[in-house]
C-alpha cells in the first residue's frame, strides 16, 4: 500500500452513512473510487491503490474501516 498516493483509510467512517462516506472518500483523495458493497457480497481479492470499498450493514451503516485496496 505504500506504493498508493493520498489518504489510504478512513476509521472516522465507521457508523456513519455509507453514501456519505463514499462522497467523503473521493473528496479526501480524488485518485480513488469509492462504492458501497453491502455486507455478505462477494468482492474480488486483488489490490487497487485507485479502489475503496465501504461495506454497509443493512441500514447502509458503515461498519468496517473503509480502506484502499
Amino acid at each position: 500500500m505504500s506504493s498508493c498516493k493520498g489518504k489510504s483509510s478512513w476509521p472516522e467512517l465507521v457508523g456513519t452513512d455509507g453514501n456519505a462516506a463514499v462522497q467523503t472518500i473521493m473528496r479526501e483523495n480524488p485518485r480513488v473510487t469509492a462504492t458501497t458493497v453491502p455486507k455478505g457480497s462477494s468482492v474480488t481479492t486483488d489490490f487497487r491503490c485507485d479502489r475503496v470499498r465501504v461495506f454497509v450493514d443493512r441500514s447502509g451503516t458503515v461498519f468496517l474501516v473503509p480502506k484502499i485496496g
